[in-house]
C-alpha cells in the first residue's frame, strides 16, 4: 500500500494499534474504531473525554512514547507533522501513514483511503455524508473574506489550503490566493478590502474584544476554528454552521450582501 504521498507502508495486516497525530484524524478514528486508537496528540480534544496514551504536540511529538505504545501505523499529515518526525519513526520501524488535505476533496479522499485501504475497515457513514453535504450548491453570495489565523504578526489563510476550499464551497471568496499562509501588515490586510472578516478561535483565540476591532466597518464573524480547519467527522455539520452564522452577517450588511 502506499499512502497519500505515495510512500509504501508495509502492514502485516489490518492495524490494531494507531497512534494519531493529527486532531482531525484522531476524532475520525475516535468516532469509528475506538478500539483501536491507543495514542494521540495534546493538542486532540475531539471527541470530549477522549482516555488515550498522550504523545506530546503535533509539531514535537515524543516518538519514544510512540514506539513504547507499539503501534501498527501512526497516522500522520504533510501540513500538521514534521517530515523529520515520520522519518524518524519509519527508521525505528513503526510504519507511518502520511495523508494530504489541501482541498475538499483531497480530505475525503485521504480519510476514505485510510479507513479503506490502510484500516482495512467499511467506508464511515459520517464520511459518506460529509461527501454529500459539501456536494451541494454553494450557500453564500460571492463575498470578499479575509480569515485572519494569527496577529501580532497578523497572518491569514491564503490559497491552496484547506480552508481556502471551504471558503470558496460556501461561495465566498478568497481576499488571499498567492501564497498559503501569507503573513501581511494590518494595513494590508485593510488594502484588501474584504466585505466579511471570519476569525476564528484557533489558532489564535480571537474573541468579542480581541479582533474585530482591527477591521473597523468591515463586519466580522467569529467562528470555531474546528468548523473551518477540521477535516474529520466536523465536516458534516460544519458547513451548515458556517453558512448560517457568515450569512446572518453579510444580511445585516448596509446594501445587503454582494451578488453573486
Amino acid at each position: 500500500m502506499r499512502d497519500d504521498l505515495g510512500t509504501a507502508v508495509q502492514l502485516a495486516g489490518p492495524p490494531r494499534r494507531v497512534v494519531s497525530l493529527v486532531p482531525s484524524l484522531t476524532e475520525a478514528l475516535a468516532v469509528t474504531v475506538p478500539e483501536r486508537l491507543v495514542g494521540a496528540t495534546d493538542w486532540c480534544t475531539h471527541p470530549a473525554g477522549l482516555d488515550v496514551a498522550r504523545v506530546r504536540g503535533t509539531k514535537n511529538p515524543d516518538r519514544a512514547a510512540i514506539a513504547a505504545l507499539a503501534p501498527d501505523l501512526v497516522v500522520a499529515n504533510r501540513e500538521e507533522n514534521r517530515e523529520l518526525d515520520v522519518q524518524r519513526l519509519r527508521a525505528a520501524g513503526v510504519p507511518v501513514w502520511v495523508t494530504v488535505t489541501e482541498s475538499v476533496d483531497q480530505a475525503l479522499t485521504a480519510m476514505h483511503r485510510l479507513f479503506t485501504e490502510a484500516l482495512g475497515t467499511g467506508v464511515p457513514g459520517w464520511l459518506t455524508e460529509a461527501t454529500r453535504v459539501w456536494s451541494a450548491p454553494a450557500p453564500l453570495p460571492a463575498a470578499r473574506a479575509l480569515v485572519p489565523i494569527w496577529r501580532d504578526p497578523w497572518m491569514v489563510v491564503g490559497g491552496r489550503t484547506f480552508t481556502g476550499d471551504v471558503l470558496a464551497r460556501l461561495g465566498l471568496v478568497n481576499a488571499v490566493t498567492a501564497e498559503r499562509y501569507p503573513h501581511r501588515e494590518l494595513t494590508g490586510l485593510h488594502d484588501l478590502r474584504p466585505d466579511v472578516v471570519l476569525l476564528p478561535d484557533e489558532p489564535y483565540a480571537f474573541t468579542a474584544d480581541d479582533g474585530p476591532e482591527a477591521f473597523p466597518g468591515v463586519p466580522t464573524v467569529l467562528v470555531s476554528g474546528r468548523l473551518l480547519t477540521w477535516y474529520g467527522p466536523s465536516l458534516v455539520g460544519a458547513r451548515e454552521e458556517l453558512a448560517t452564522a457568515v450569512g446572518a452577517v453579510l444580511a445585516r450588511t448596509p446594501g445587503g450582501p454582494p451578488g453573486r
